[in-house]
């Protein structure tokens, strides 16, 4: 196996101090021009690989920033991912992503694995099965940052950044009650985290301030898969009393659901109004394009990692805001527009 160039390889090769190798290599002002470019020629030339590492380690720095999402094959993920991957770039970061698969145990592993990795702050969107943030106090103890962006639970030493999801909810809502919708369902996702028990809340409140009753049955909980999708669409054509409307709590299952409704029949939006979430690409590819609630993935992705390189950088604190709220539109397409049929 072929030795590891050193800067004292380097050093030798061009008859100068390693000392003079080091700055050069680290653009040191004490170092003329002519000099470095020879080094960096040099080091080139013979294969030279700076030991970031070990340097890093003597500032007790890595440069990495982990990431813990519950699945990457999510658009609203990969959205968020592009705009963190943006910031920690142009900041000097690298950025290490791991995926729960919606599971705590494989949370906790890879919480754990990105500690001993020794990544100077933590993002994570939280698996549909989180209760307890136990496995985040190791970080919280050393004084590594952590912030929770969209799937979030409330801890005093971190911040958590989202979308007004009861507000986006209520809108949803409101607007198919305004498209004379009066028998609504709700298709979420698992109650315990705080996106879908909001969405929940939303929907209710819509309700509630339109003088239309609150169904329990009405109200279809499940993964939001493709498949639970299909599956949602299986239970609506079943239900003695028909709706005329839903609200589903992502495209993903929107889509699906809408997909099978038509297939045995059903005219969209004429006898069934449908309202997603997300605003994934999917929306304006099915017919007719599906009206959803825009959620700012790209835009969320940017505030979290700004955030936390802000606190690494020492230009704010993460626990003095312990919520920042994006904004999210509703846009509105021909799926929920029966009024355009009247």
């Amino acid at each position: 196996m072929e030795k590891e160039t050193t800067i004292y390889d380097i050093a030798k090769r061009l008859g100068v101090s390693p000392t003079t190798v080091s700055r050069a290599l680290n653009d040191h002002p004490a170092v003329n021009k002519n000099t470095k470019q020879k080094i960096y020629e040099k080091a080139t030339q013979m294969g030279y690989r700076s030991n970031m590492f070990a340097s890093n380690l003597r500032k007790q720095r890595t440069n990495t920033i982990g990431l813990i999402v519950p699945r990457l094959n999510s658009p609203f993920q990969s959205s968020a991912i592009a705009g963190m991957e943006k910031v920690a770039n142009e900041a000097g970061y690298n950025l290490i992503i791991s995926q729960s698969l919606e599971n705590v145990q494989k949370e906790i592993a890879n919480a754990n694995t990105m500690f001993n990795s020794r990544v100077d702050g933590l993002l994570v969107s939280l698996a549909y099965n989180t209760e307890s943030l136990d496995h985040f106090e190791p970080f919280i103890n050393k004084a590594i940052p952590v912030i929770f962006y969209d799937r979030v639970a409330e801890h005093k030493s971190c911040t958590n950044i989202l979308i007004d999801n009861i507000q986006a909810a209520y809108k949803a809502t409101s607007h198919l009650i305004e498209q004379g919708c009066k028998n609504i369902v709700h298709i979420s996702g698992n109650l315990n985290r705080n996106v879908y028990s909001d969405r929940l809340k939303g929907y209710k409140y819509a309700l509630i301030d339109n003088d239309l009753p609150f169904e329990d049955s009405f109200v279809i909980t499940n993964t939001l898969s493709e498949e639970a999708g299909i599956e949602a669409a299986q239970q609506i054509l079943a239900m003695d009393s028909k709706p005329d409307g839903i609200f589903v709590s992502n495209d993903t299952c929107a889509v699906s659901c809408m997909k099978t409704l038509k297939q045995a029949g059903m005219s969209i939006p004429k006898d069934i109004a449908v309202v997603g979430f997300n605003n994934d690409p999917l929306t304006r590819v099915i017919e007719p394009n599906l009206t959803t609630i825009d959620y700012p993935g790209y835009e969320m992705g940017e505030v979290a990692a700004r955030s936390l390189i802000h606190f690494l950088n020492g230009l704010s604190d993460v626990t003095i805001t312990n919520t920042i709220t994006l904004r999210s539109d509703l846009i509105i397409r021909d799926s929920s527009l029966k009024s355009k049929l009247s």
